[in-house]
């Protein structure tokens, strides 16, 4: 096992051409990331391995102890593999003189340790490429064979993974990525607010829904128990927000100790233990035995010194435990979350984003309450102090849409792999709960459409009418009016890939195999009816949808099963990495766009409006009367119209109209003394009328009135009030 050593002068340029995943070191350093044993019942364990070289000092420093059965002289074997070939092996005697350890030859009974460092010549320097020090997330494995030089008994097998430091999985990828989500968020209330609250108004896509919802796809990705690459796992761990996974220790002490009091096992599934612990990620690559992988009870130690026997002049550190995780479990524990606590983390999230939004939205309604005392707010926030309590279900309604589906795989995941009865209730209880909401809102919304679609023939009014627009529209509201219930496969969908992923959790084939059904029949409903309301909305959805069949294809490559070249599987991560990094980027532009577009476009409710007043201003027009011109001032029209339509009385001699005779809407005022009438001899005579009555015709001739006073001859009577009683004449026909 101290051959380790001795390997580890020719580990060095060998790992520079393995450059491998992980970590955060200095710039030109390499370094070895976990081990395990690839031999069961070895007569020569390993309980700590630590390699690092520096290129630019020259010199690799390493660290190794384990355990003997006997003592006995060894030969190691040094095999590195790059993207699985294998590009160095060199086999070397600890007690030879060019490559001589001491206290490894030979190597004694018992517990056994040694470090130092050794300098690497520049003939290995120089076949050393520099890629190996800069690319990201490169899959390399060292692996050390130990085997007895008497017989060539194999007594030991272990392997290692390789980093570089560099790595793809940055913080600043998930800060962009929350920002994408916020401003997604952002453009729809814009446009909502935009919209003025029409109903059947549809949110240009990508809306927040959609952006999420891709985030999650990726995260969900790198779950799957495949050999995926280093490359692919880290990037897909830039999305785990979207999933409510968030790194917390203070609150994973407390769900410890929640589930310690609810019959929770914490031996080896606790932050304690994983503060200890180096993970392994046995789905990357490594080799090891069922053994290995059931038990991994391997131990590193930070800083030992050079004993034998327990002997020596140093002092040990602290112990380091290696620990094998794939599939979900890998996921979540890079994040400082055993995985039972999984279910609990993300509760506990909803738990304060629904306390947060509760909180804000009840202060808001304190200060629109507070402001009614004292002022008078605009009539927009009216609806908004009406209906808070409806807003504020609305909005919880509107979060476990989104987290449906990644909630149905965690606590399906609760269920297969807690210990803590209390957290396996909560998971059934709000799952339940959850399902029941969705299916309330379902059913609500398919009656009512059935109403509508028996009165009307359709269910339009979905859309039309702003009171039912308002409560249901999140469900349906970029659909076409006859697509209104494709929300419901939408739903189904999201359950189904969640109880496929966490059902299967530990069996790629089964996962991919599944996912990749629901994913492709998903598309093909899509294809087949094209149900959102704009063009844009379809093309973004599929293309969205196109690449998620496509990304299950490609991690149905790296399925173990397969048995795919290595090579094969890197290339294929690294295209699956860039074909979701541009799909992500078009977003963002699309994002961008649609909020320039919502800031720029006119109030298409305020725009009505104006075109309503236009429609009524030529409402005037008729196409019948040869005085309809455009060019004609409509009061100068009407006024015709009135002198037309009065003179078309056989046998009557219209009273001339005039802006000093006339009073109806829109005409000059009289001045109450007026000339109505004259005689054939050109006698005329003037009466006072009053701002409330006018002259009307008789039923049959025109009056030939005598040159009299107001009184009239005795024996004259005038003619009875006609139709024109009113002089506010406004178009009513005589």
């Amino acid at each position: 096992m101290r051959a380790h050593a001795t390997y580890s002068s020719m580990l060095a340029p060998f790992i520079l051409l393995a450059s491998a995943p992980l970590g955060a070191f200095a710039a030109d350093i390499l370094k070895t990331s976990g081990y395990s044993t690839c031999l069961d019942n070895a007569e020569v364990t390993v309980q700590n391995l630590n390699m690092e070289f520096d290129k630019n000092t020259k010199k690799i420093v390493f660290d190794v102890a384990g355990t003997s059965q006997k003592e006995q002289k060894i030969e190691a074997t040094l095999i590195v593999n790059a993207y699985g070939r294998e590009v160095y092996r060199n086999k070397f005697d600890p007690c030879d003189s060019s490559t001589k350890v001491d206290r490894l030859c030979p190597v004694p009974k018992g517990s056994f340790s040694a470090n130092g460092e050794q300098s690497i010549p520049d003939v290995v320097l120089s076949k050393i490429p520099s890629i190996a020090f800069n690319v990201p997330d490169l899959d390399s494995q060292a692996t050390m064979q130990l085997t007895a030089k008497d017989g060539g008994k194999q007594l030991a097998c272990i392997t290692s993974q390789v980093s570089n430091g560099k790595s793809i999985s940055v913080p600043g990828v998930t800060y962009v990525a929350a920002g994408m989500a916020v401003a997604a968020l952002a453009v729809s209330g814009l446009g909502a607010l935009a919209g003025a609250g029409q109903a059947g108004t549809p949110t240009s896509s990508p809306t927040f829904f959609e952006v999420v919802g891709w985030f999650q796809s990726m995260s969900l990705n790198g779950m799957m128990s495949a050999n995926l690459p280093g490359v692919y796992q880290s990037w897909s761990k830039n999305f785990a927000f979207s999933t409510g996974l968030i790194s917390w220790e203070g609150a994973q002490r407390q769900i410890d100790s929640f589930r310690n009091g609810t019959g929770g096992n914490l031996t080896e599934d606790s932050v304690e233990f994983l503060k200890k612990a180096t993970l392994v990620h046995v789905d990357q690559g490594m080799n090891l035995t069922k053994r290995s992988f059931d038990t991994m009870q391997l131990w590193a130690r930070d800083e030992l010194n050079t004993n034998v026997n327990g002997t020596g002049n140093g002092t040990e550190g602290d112990n380091k435990i290696m620990h094998a995780v794939k599939g979900i479990q890998g996921y979540v524990e890079e994040y400082s979350i055993p995985k039972g606590n999984t279910f609990m983390t993300i509760l506990l999230a909803f738990a304060i984003v629904i306390a947060s939004i509760t909180v804000a939205i009840l202060l808001f309604k304190v200060i629109l309450e507070t402001w009614a005392l004292f002022g008078t707010f605009p009539k927009k926030l009216t609806n908004f102090r009406k209906r808070y309590w409806w807003i504020l279900a609305k909005t919880i309604t509107s979060l476990v849409l989104v987290l449906y589906g990644v909630w149905t795989m965690y606590c399906v995941y609760q269920f297969k792999n807690g210990d803590s009865w209390a957290a396996k209730t909560l998971a059934g209880v709000t799952l339940g709960l959850f399902t029941a909401i969705l299916i309330f809102f379902t059913w609500k919304i398919w009656s009512i459409a059935h109403k509508f679609k028996k009165m009307e023939g359709d269910a339009s009014a979905l859309f039309e009418n702003k009171e039912v627009w308002r409560k249901y529209n999140i469900f349906y509201e970029n659909y076409k009016k006859s697509y209104w219930w494709i929300f419901v496969p939408a739903i189904i969908y999201m359950f189904t890939r969640g109880c496929v992923i966490a059902g299967a959790d530990g069996h790629g084939m089964v996962q991919a195999g599944g996912q990749l059904i629901v994913e492709a029949l998903l598309l093909g409903l899509l294809l087949f009816c094209r149900p959102f309301s704009l063009k844009s909305g379809n093309w973004i959805n599929i293309s969205i949808q196109i690449v998620r069949v496509l990304s299950v294809v490609c991690i149905l490559v790296f399925v173990e099963e397969l048995g795919v070249a290595q090579t094969t599987k890197t290339v294929t991560g690294l295209v699956l990495v860039i074909m979701q990094a541009v799909l992500t980027g078009l977003l963002a532009i699309l994002i961008a766009v649609n909020a320039i577009v919502v800031c720029c476009k006119k109030n298409p409710h305020k725009q009505k409006r104006k075109d309503a007043e236009k429609a009524r201003d030529l409402d005037n027009l008729t196409p019948l009367d040869a005085r309809n011109s455009l060019l004609m001032d409509p009061i100068e029209y009407k006024r015709s119209s009135v002198a037309n339509k009065f003179g078309a009385r056989a046998g009557y001699d219209p009273i001339p109209l005039t802006e000093q005779n006339t009073s109806y809407h829109g005409a000059r005022p009289y001045d109450g003394q007026e000339r109505l009438l004259a005689d054939t001899q050109g006698v005329g005579h003037t009466r006072s009328i009053s701002a409330e009555r006018s002259v009307s015709p008789p039923n049959s001739r025109a009056p030939r009135l005598p040159s009299v006073d107001l009184a009239g001859p005795p024996g004259y009577a005038p003619a009875p009030a006609g139709p024109l009683h009113d002089h506010n004449y406004r178009g009513q026909a005589f």
